[in-house]
């Protein structure tokens, strides 16, 4: 009676084995459990954070949350059955602050999904060529990195807000809140603890301080929080069903809808590519050239939750910088990543806790990820004015002029012509010169 238990799951481990190819890269079941425990653990606030944001375009929260898990858990089954890599995906931050403050102000929220519908079919064709890689080629390294520095700005702004920390003034734009209202203080003390739990690099610091915000925001005097009414309950598929299929085309094949789609073309774009290669780094999978063997497939995957995500009733979903911390946990295979999907799967039954986090609770995760992706402003190259204007103009123009589409436009209009006029053709490319005139045409003519 003994050996039988133990031959099956002999078998069993043996089919994992085989499957995911743990022995060729150095890893077993246990340490890939863990590694994607630890990286459900610090990328699960996003099932928090992005019904929230979402909501300002008009969208119901526990439509969204139910949304946002589905999208995750077919975004990363996909990258672990098709590419085999511990890489998690979800709901893009940026992307979604980009869908809910940009595009939905202008075609709706339905007529935004739409667009990310487009934009995932456009993926998937270029994904099965090499044109996207060759287009990521394309752009130059201090715009990516300026990109990914503007948006978080651009996050952290939106943070701020949410917070009450940075409040609207007719004289100078903008000003400090009232930091002893109970919004600011719930903001504060959320903030305090993901900066304590960051610098103590206790894994999910993220998701505790939103947890320890929102019982603050609890509190007698404070009153921010929502009602207390439940834990655990049955996913409200009503609610699903009122964002799930409701895409609206009627809008987006317009003038206006361009420079749109090029955004959100271009942001997903980077976002994904600067994903996989640095996690991809760390993890030790770039070959000698410097290449990531099958990033097709791992594109292809992306591309798909991003189709998926749309259909499900939330914006984009991409490649997350988190999973460097399952990585980091020993994670090298799929397996790391059918677990986090697993994991994302459970939560589905905890759409209550929804209802409990204000925005003043999620806001310092917003102000975390800003600075987390400011780090990327080293890769800009400074000593060189003809990359430093360009990727200064891209960081400012996102939160001062709140879109993430026009840092990207001046970045692209004013790299073209400055390396155009000084006649730099290392610097100057066709790509990049395209890309300057579509978005010309769009400030001048369309905006």
């Amino acid at each position: 009676m003994s050996t039988k238990p133990q031959s099956v799951a002999s078998s069993e481990r043996s089919w994992i084995d085989r499957f995911f190819k743990l022995q060729e890269n150095n890893t077993n079941v246990r340490t890939e459990v863990v590694a994607g425990l630890t990286t459900f653990l610090t990328m699960v606030y996003i099932i928090f954070v992005n019904p929230d944001l979402l909501s300002v375009a008009g969208m119901p929260k526990d439509g969204v949350f139910i949304a946002t898990i589905l999208a995750s858990i077919v975004g990363t089954t996909a990258m672990a059955l098709m590419a085999n890599y511990p890489f998690a995906l979800a709901p893009g931050m940026g992307l979604n602050a980009f869908f809910a403050f940009t595009v939905a102000a202008v075609v709706g929220w339905q007529g935004a999904l739409a667009l990310v519908f487009i934009e995932g079919i456009l993926f998937i064709i270029l994904s099965a060529t090499k044109f996207r890689s060759l287009l990521i080629d394309a752009i130059p390294m201090s715009l990516k990195a300026a990109i990914s520095a503007g948006i978080g700005l651009f996050i952290a702004l939106i943070g701020l807000v949410n917070g009450g920390i940075v409040v609207a003034d007719p004289a100078t734009m903008v000003t400090l809140g009232d930091l002893t209202s109970p919004v600011a203080l719930t903001a504060l003390f959320g903030l305090l603890v993901a900066a304590l739990l960051y610098a103590f690099k206790v894994k999910g610091a993220l998701v505790w301080s939103i947890a320890a915000a929102t019982l603050f925001g609890m509190l007698p005097g404070i009153g921010v929080s929502g009602e207390f009414t439940g834990i655990v309950s049955l996913p409200a598929w009503s609610s699903f069903m009122s964002t799930a299929f409701k895409l609206d085309f009627s809008g987006v094949f317009t003038a206006a809808s361009l420079g749109m789609m090029l955004s959100l073309f271009m942001v997903d774009l980077f976002d994904t590519a600067g994903t996989l290669v640095g996690v991809s780094t760390q993890a030790g999978y770039l070959d000698e050239d410097g290449n990531l063997p099958r990033s097709g497939s791992a594109f292809m995957a992306d591309a798909i939750a991003t189709v998926a995500g749309a259909l499900f009733g939330t914006s984009t979903t991409t490649t997350y910088v988190e999973s460097a911390s399952g990585v980091a946990a020993g994670g090298r295979t799929g397996l790391t990543s059918i677990v986090v999907a697993l994991l994302f799967a459970v939560a589905l039954f905890f759409s209550p806790l929804v209802g409990l986090v204000p925005a003043a609770a999620t806001a310092p995760a917003l102000i975390v990820v800003g600075v987390l992706m400011m780090q990327n402003v080293k890769n800009v190259d400074w000593s060189d004015f003809t990359q430093a204007l360009p990727g200064f103009l891209t960081i400012v123009a996102m939160p001062f002029t709140y879109s993430i589409a026009n840092g990207i436009g001046m970045g692209f209009i004013s790299w073209a012509v400055i390396n155009t006029i000084v006649k730099n053709k290392n610097k100057s490319n066709l790509v990049i010169n395209i890309l300057a005139v579509v978005f010309a045409i769009y400030f001048v003519f369309i905006k």
